[in-house]
This record gives C-alpha cells, sequence and structure tokens, in this order.
C-alpha cells in the first residue's frame, strides 16, 4: 500500500537489512544441523515376538537410539531448520520451548550444537533424569507449577529475552517434510520392502504435538497406501475427546501421567482429519505395556511406548479374530532409563493409585491364547 509521501514524490522507497555477518552464521549453522543428519544412522525396526501362527508381525520403530534418545531428536531437527530458514532464531538469543522433556532434551542439543542459549518451559513433575540430560546439554530448566502455563510462560521468556520461541505445538506438522525426505514414515516403508508383508495394515502412533501422526498419515495418503493410522491417547488428555466430538476447543483439567504425550488442549500441530483411529488407553495399561515389553525383547521403554503398544496389540487381537494376516508398526518412543522413578517403580505406582495387574494378565492372555479379554 502506497504512502501518501510516495504518491506526492513517486521516489522509490530501498531499505537493505541484509547482514553479510548473520548470513555467514546462519549458513554456518544450518551446515552443522544438516551434518547431524548426515552423521546419524537410522533407526531400527524391532521385532515384537507373536506366535508364528498368528501370520501376524508386529514392529516397533525404535527412536530411542538417535543421538538424544527419542523420537524427538527428528522433530528437534526440524524445527530448527524451519526457524533458522525462517531467519527466527538468531545469534546469541535463546530458543525457549515448552516441553515435559524429551522435545527440550533434543532441541538442547541442537542449540548447544550452533551455539546458542536455550531454557526449556516445563512442569514441575518432568522426571529427574530428562532435566539432568537438559542441562547437560547446557541449557536452563524453567518450571511451571500447572503444565496449562507453559505456553504463556514461554511466550513471556521470548518477549522478556528477545528470544525465539519455537512452540513445537503450533509448527511440528509444518516443520516436517512429510513427502519424504527421510522422515519417519519413509524410513518404515523402506524397511519393510524385505519383509512378508511390506505394507502394514496398521501404524500407531501416540501424540505429544501431533506432528508425528500427521507425517505418517499424510505420507500414506501422498504414496497411495492402503495402511491406516491410529492414534493412542492417555489419560488426562484431550484428542481424543476433541477428534470423537469434533470440538477444537476441548481442555483437559490436568496433566497427563505419560511424559511426552497427552495435552490438555487440542494442539494447532495435531490434524485430526488426517487420521483413521484412535484410542483412549489407561495409563496403567501403558505401564503394563511397557513392563510387557522389556519381558519380550528386554528393552525398556516409556510411557508413550507402552500406551501405543498397547493399541498395537488390541488390533494384533482384532486381526486374530478375523483371521487377518498381516503387519502392524507402533514406535519405541524413548528408553525406559529416564523413567526408572515412575514407570518401573511400583511405589510410584502405588502412589499414584495404578493398578497394572489386570492389564499385565491381559497381555499375558492374549500372547497365550490369541484372545483379547478386555
Amino acid at each position: 500500500m502506497s504512502t501518501p509521501q510516495q504518491t506526492r514524490t513517486g521516489k522509490t522507497l530501498d531499505v537493505d537489512h541484509s547482514d553479510a555477518a548473520y548470513r555467514d552464521w546462519l549458513k554456518e549453522a544450518v551446515r552443522k544441523v544438516q551434518a547431524d543428519a548426515n552423521r546419524s544412522a537410522d533407526t531400527h525396526l524391532l521385532r515384537f515376538p507373536l506366535p508364528e501362527k498368528w501370520g501376524i508381525d508386529l514392529y516397533l520403530k525404535d527412536e530411542s537410539t538417535h543421538p538424544t534418545g527419542s523420537l524427538k531428536h527428528r522433530l528437534a531437527r526440524s524445527l530448527f531448520l524451519y526457524g533458522l530458514c525462517n531467519g527466527w532464531i538468531r545469534p546469541g538469543r535463546p530458543v525457549i520451548e515448552a516441553s515435559s522433556g524429551s522435545t527440550a532434551v533434543s532441541e538442547a542439543y541442537f542449540a548447544k550444537l550452533i551455539g546458542v542459549p536455550f531454557i526449556a518451559v516445563m512442569p514441575r513433575t518432568t522426571s529427574a533424569e530428562k532435566v539432568r540430560l537438559i542441562e547437560f546439554h547446557g541449557a536452563q530448566c524453567h518450571f511451571v507449577d500447572d503444565s496449562r502455563k507453559m505456553y504463556d510462560e514461554s511466550a513471556r521468556l521470548a518477549v522478556e529475552t528477545g528470544g525465539h520461541y519455537m512452540d513445537q505445538f503450533t509448527y511440528a506438522e509444518r516443520a516436517t517434510d512429510w513427502r519424504g525426505n527421510n522422515n519417519i514414515a519413509e524410513s518404515i516403508f523402506r524397511q519393510l520392502e524385505l519383509e512378508r508383508f511390506p505394507e502394514p495394515a496398521w501404524i500407531v502412533a501416540t501424540a505429544g504435538t501431533g506432528g508425528t501422526s500427521a507425517t505418517l498419515a499424510r505420507y500414506v495418503h501422498y504414496t497411495q497406501r492402503d495402511t491406516r493410522i491410529c492414534v493412542a491417547d492417555p489419560e488426562n488428555s484431550c484428542f481424543f475427546e476433541g477428534w470423537t466430538t469434533g470440538d477444537p476447543d476441548v481442555t483437559s483439567d490436568c496433566g497427563s501421567r505419560i511424559e511426552g504425550i497427552g495435552r490438555p488442549r487440542m494442539e494447532p500441530s495435531f490434524v485430526p482429519g488426517a487420521i483413521d483411529r484412535m484410542m483412549k488407553v489407561p495409563d496403567a495399561a501403558s505401564v503394563a505395556a511397557v513392563r510387557a515389553l522389556e519381558q519380550a525383547i528386554g528393552r525398556k521403554a516409556g510411557g508413550s511406548t507402552g500406551t501405543g503398544l498397547w493399541s498395537a496389540l488390541k488390533i494384533v487381537a482384532e486381526m486374530v479374530a478375523e483371521g487377518r494376516q498381516g503387519s502392524v508398526v507402533t514406535l519405541l518412543c524413548d528408553p525406559g532409563d529416564r523413567y526408572l522413578d515412575k514407570y518401573y517403580s511400583d511405589a510410584w505406582l502405588s502412589e499414584q493409585g495404578l493398578e497394572i495387574e489386570p492389564y499385565a494378565a491381559a497381555i499375558d492372555a492374549l500372547l497365550e491364547t490369541g484372545v483379547w479379554p478386555c
């Protein structure tokens, strides 16, 4: 729109904000983040043992093998590239993130990699091991007593410090290249190429930002596959209610006990129309499932892995009951050593009033008989 002065003078106004020193810093920062991807091998696709006679293969995409130990390493890399290329992340200015832990661990890693300060705004109940990992990368932890206040507090800190609020819950789905470029969906299908059922009947994900489920669903649709996407939601999260009712304004009054997933509001990065199915999983079932995983493959995993595994086993049971063969994929999101004082602690379970025995028995019964008792 022309200003009155432009209209009168007819002169061309020219303002050049280019900064050679900043552009040199930016090129080096992007190079470092991309180099991290080049150094990183792909994550493994593990098999969960099922009876051979069922003709069903269950896999877990093991995202715990990333350099920062979780699925969020992919997201953090994408968010940093997105913020850098948009000109939002600047030298010497802090990056701030609202996070329950794993995203903050990964973002702290990338902040240190490119040499900018990082502040993680997180619930006071976040596991001590996650706090240690964040601080290990030289970042600062800023605690809130109410997880619903993380967003506003992060935005306030960004204004106060002149930094950038990364806002994973808004930008997760748009920062990730869902068409390919070695995203998690492309990796899964490439690794399944030589398996007996290379196109899974279902992929089960859990939702924190919603970005992973959006990436998986969009890639499946873009590559014209028949695979269905199921999202498993824990207690005290509003995604399931928002999806089933179609109400984007639904909220939850308290935070999720399953760290890394479950949100008190429908996050902007959650794309309800892209997914096929949702399950609401009791927290006790999530814990029972991660303990069953350790018995099955000798690996401890975080609670979000249990939420997805419980739902995947329910789908497996349906396939057995219907006599269908095929494969199912879910995610091993992060390692269990971050939660030894929670999901692997009987004292914590008692304190939370969680009784996992009926759910553990249900898993045992399924693996022995092929029948889902719940």
